[in-house]
């Protein structure tokens, strides 16, 4: 499953550099499918939805830091753990019930965004 930034945030900014996936982005931020994946152009992402990788989205929240479902892989494939949770001091990082994932969809998304590795 994905993580999710609470409302407990507290705008420290502690875990968007720790992304290794670009998935995390200031409140109120536009981000894009390409920033920080191999992403490019329009893609059919695992889900099979459709996107432009290089077209800007909307920000998920305007007032938080928040992480962007569809890029968010908790980590696997880079570090054991959640890089977010490790370094939030509030403990606002917590798993998303809305976006439930197995260990091999996260692998996979991980992969299909950073083929390279």
């Amino acid at each position: 499953m994905a993580i999710i930034i609470t409302d407990e945030c507290i705008n420290c900014g502690a875990c968007e550099p720790e992304c290794p996936n670009t998935a995390i982005y200031e409140g109120a931020d536009d981000w894009r499918y390409k920033d920080g994946t191999s992403l490019s152009g329009k893609v059919v992402l695992t889900n099979g939805t459709e996107v432009d990788a290089d077209e800007a989205q909307e920000p998920v929240s305007d007032e938080i830091y928040y992480i962007v479902p569809d890029k968010c892989t908790e980590c696997k494939g880079f570090h054991d753990e959640p890089q977010c949770a490790a370094v939030c001091p509030v403990d606002c990082c917590v798993p998303d019930d809305d976006h439930v994932e197995t260990e091999e969809e996260l692998l996979a998304k991980q992969r299909f965004m950073h083929p390279e590795g």
